[in-house]
Parts: C-alpha cells; structure tokens; sequence
C-alpha cells in the first residue's frame, strides 16, 4: 500500500499522492467489518422470530397481544441508549482508531447476546427476568451504537474510489445473511421439537452460537491494519500543535451542527427511511404474518427467508451499479418504491394467498435492497476524516432511535387502532423523509471520501483517478469564476444605483 504523501509545500495533488490499496489488505478489511455486522443482525433475526416466544418466557401474566408488544418493546428501548454508544464510541474511534473500537464492540455484542440464553425464566427468578433481558438489550444497544457506523467507515476506507458502492455493499450482504442464518436457525429448532420444549429451551440455543461468531469476528477485525485515512491523519496530527489538540472537544457537537449541518440531516433522512423499512420488514414482519393475519408461523418466516435469500443476490448488484450510475438514483427509486408500493404490499401480504404474500414482501425487499445497497459507501463521504467517525455515530444513532421503534410503533397502532394497515402509512411517512433527501444530496460516486485524497485498486486506475480529479477541479475553479463574475456585477449594479441615490441627497457623500 502506498502511504498518501501530500506535498505541503506546494499543497498540488500528486500520483504520490493517490492511496493504492492492496487487494489482500483489502478482502480481509470486508471481511472482518461484514462478519461483525452479521452478527449484530442475527441476533435481530433471531430476536425477531422468536418475540413471541420471548414473550411468553419473560411476561407471562400479560394477555397474548401484550406480551408480542412488551418483547418487541425490549427489541426497540436500547436504541435510546445507541447514541450514547455512539458519542463513546465515535470519540474513541476518532482518537485511537477505527480498528480497535471495531475489535471492542464486537466482544461486547457477543457476550450481551449469549447471555440472554442464560437469563431464567419469570416463572424461576419473577421479575429479575426481564430486567436482565433488558440489561443485557442496553448492553447491545450501547455496543451497537459504534458498530455499523464502524465498519461502514472501515470499508469506506479502505475501498477504491471507483469501488466504494461495490464494496460497502457487503457489509449490508454481511447484515442480511446474518438475518437469514439466524431466522433460519429459529425456523429449524421449532420444526425439530416440540412447541413445549421450544418454549422452555429451545429459543436459547442460537443466542448461544454468539459466542463462537464473536470470536471468529474478533480474529478476523485484531488480524485487520487501520485503515489508510486514519493512519495519514495520525502522522500529520503528530506534527500539529500539541497544545491546540488538547484544547480540541473529543466530541464534536457542535462542529457537527455549525459547519455540516447539511450533511447531518442528509444523515438521519437516509437512515430513517432505510432503518424503518428495514426494521418492518425484518424484525416486525414475523410477528405481523403470525399475531396480526394468523398465518401459521413456520409459513410466514419460510417465506420472509426466501425473500431475503433473494436480497442477497440483489444487494451486491446495486452496490455495483451505484459505482456506474450514481448513489442518488438509487436513494430516490428505493424511496418512491416504499412510498407508493407500500399500501399495495400490505394488500397482498393481507389476502392470504402464498404467491401474494410473496411478491408483497419483494415489493418491500427491492425498495429496501436500493436503500441500503448504498448507505454503506454514502454515509462516510458525507464527513472528513477527522471527525468522520464521531459525526456519522452520533448523527446515525439520533435517527436510528426513531427507527428503532418501528417494531414496538406498528404492533401498538394495529392493536390501538385496528387497522392492519398501518405499518403501510408508516412506511410512507418515512420515504417521504427519504425521498426529500435526495434533492439535499451531492453525488458521492467515483469521488473521494470528503477531504480525503482519492484511493485507487492500481497505479494505473491512479492516475486515471488523478486526471479526473484535475478535471472536477478545474470545473469547480469555472463555477467559482463565474459565481464570482456575477457577484462582481451585482455589486457594480448596487454600487451605480447607491450613486445615484447619494446624488439626490445633499448631505450623503
């Protein structure tokens, strides 16, 4: 790998100057941010197909709609705690590096979802059982918080300018596959033994496998360098004034808001229409076809499992096309997909039928595989380096409680209202956030990461990057000439017509 050298005396862009990251480096940083984020989404696979049972295990006294609403509850009230997960985590990231905060949530992830096997049931310890579901659910949360943001700025790093979208899309791979493999788990168990012993053991047995998943993460993420952009930053941060560095916030807050205030709120309306829908359709839709439509259990998630092994295919397919095409296309088709497909979805999902339910869950599956097949290389472009992991943790994980509710919100408006299509309105209000955002939205594609010196897979893609960046300067300086042409003739126009009133006043000279 070939170190980013700027020349600090002329402050001109070189081929010196041009990250060209080696392909092994490369393959084990992916694979070691991709992991952790399965892990992380079998456990919300999990969670999601077992909420029923959990609720039976840990709040047996309420009625059966309470229960699928207080286990589906303890899903969502950690992510009030992801912001604070993500203001530790983010400084920290910022100041010792992005490899080692991703080897420490990952060990804290893992040991939070196996103990939930572990905890007792009510009817053993009464109500220390969802207490300690709910200690360990912060824990995840608080862990979670610095964990996507994490490894979406690992990948965004280490990837070649022209590959970004390509790559970044399978840390999502890594998120769906984790989904799949642990709703499939659930789906398995409760085929292979009986509803009674699956309700007195039987749901523990995948948070188990946890514990050997976050150690292979952990391997993998020690095994893995930090990342290029980091690594530069700390060299020239050594040089800086060591007295201004002190006085510098380890939380940027109000940077965040003052000088990026446009990049914030592209933030939060990209992850609020990404996470709802995901969130609805991965985590709520289980207990949706079983609690709210009575199809049998094991019928609705087979389905849901065959869609999402579907996603699988499609997500790296967009991550690839978002390099040809551009980010925002994809963020304004998957918005307007959820926007006004998602009443229809729900009207198929809702008529009983398998191939309806089916291609209403695809309707939903393929705006939510252009969303998320481009967050991953979007997000970290939207902050420069020095701060990019705190901005994006914080910024992520203010919007990420509000999605993180869209399980618990959709159960409680059918239960309130009767209505089984409300999540359907839910959807909508989120893409309507989502499609605004694309208007805010500068192209990302092919570019640098903000601020960062362009990365390139070859010496030769190197300079090609290089002379496309002289170009995009060039008619950046053209655009700045001409804006600069106009503000000089308005100015003449103001100053001709300030004469002429001075002139008519005898005592303004």
């Amino acid at each position: 790998m070939r170190g980013i050298v700027t020349d600090t005396q002329t402050n001109t862009l070189t081929l010196n100057d041009v990250t060209v990251i080696e392909d092994s480096k490369l393959k084990k940083a992916i694979t070691a941010a991709a992991l952790g984020n399965a892990m992380e989404w079998f456990d919300f696979g999990v969670y999601g197909f077992v909420a029923a049972t959990v609720g039976k295990v840990f709040f047996p006294e309420a009625s059966p709609a309470l229960q699928t609403v207080a286990a589906l509850a303890t899903f969502s009230v950690p992510f009030l705690v992801r912001p604070l997960g993500g203001v530790f985590f983010g400084s920290m990231g910022d100041k010792f590096g992005r490899q080692k905060v991703l080897s420490l949530t990952i060990v804290i992830m893992a040991v939070s979802t196996f103990c939930i096997g572990l905890i007792p049931s009510y009817a053993m310890i009464g109500l220390w059982a969802p207490i300690l579901l709910l200690v360990c659910k912060l824990v995840q949360g608080f862990s979670v918080g610095g964990e996507y943001t994490g490894a979406a700025i690992f990948v965004a790093e280490y990837s070649p300018d022209r590959r970004r979208g390509f790559l970044g899309s399978w840390l999502d791979f890594g998120s769906i596959a984790g989904f799949v493999l642990g709703a499939g788990l659930v789906v398995v168990l409760t085929a292979a033994m009986s509803e009674a012993n699956f309700l007195a053991w039987g749901w523990r047995l995948p948070f188990f496998l946890a514990a050997p998943l976050g150690l292979i993460g952990l391997y993998l993420r020690h095994a893995a360098e930090e990342t290029p952009a980091f690594t530069e930053r700390l060299k020239r941060t050594e040089s800086e004034d060591k007295q201004a560095l002190s006085e510098r916030p380890m939380i940027p807050i109000a940077e965040i808001i003052q000088r990026h205030p446009r990049s914030l709120a592209i933030c939060i309306g990209m992850v609020l229409v990404t996470n709802v829908t995901y969130y609805m359709l991965l985590t709520y839709m289980p207990t949706y076809l079983a609690k709210t439509l009575g199809y049998t259990e094991d019928h609705g998630a087979l389905i849901i499992i065959a869609v999402m092994v579907g996603m699988l295919f499609v997500q790296p397919l967009v991550g690839f096309l978002s390099d040809r095409i551009g980010r925002r296309p994809f963020l304004a088709a998957g918005s307007l997909i959820v926007l006004v497909l998602s009443l229809p979805a729900f009207h198929l999902i809702a008529s009983g039928n398998t191939i309806g339910i089916f291609f209403g869950l695809l309707i939903l599956a393929i705006g939510l595989n252009c969303l998320v097949g481009i967050m991953a290389a979007t997000l970290p472009a939207l902050f420069p380096a020095r701060i990019r992991y705190s901005a994006l943790a914080i910024s992520f994980n203010i919007s990420i409680i509000i999605a993180g509710l869209t399980p618990t919100m959709a159960a409680w408006l059918v239960e309130a209202t009767d209505n089984i299509y409300m999540p359907a309105y839910y959807l909508m209000i989120a893409a309507a956030a989502g499609l605004l955002t694309t208007f805010f939205l500068r192209e990302t594609a092919n570019r640098p990461l903000y601020g960062d010196t362009p990365n390139a897979s070859s010496r030769k893609e190197a300079r090609a990057l290089l002379a496309e960046h002289y170009l995009y300067i060039e008619e950046s300086v053209e655009k700045i000439d001409e804006a600069m042409a106009e503000l000089a003739e308005q100015m003449q126009l103001l100053q001709q017509k300030r004469d002429r009133l001075v002139g008519q006043h005898p005592e303004l000279d």
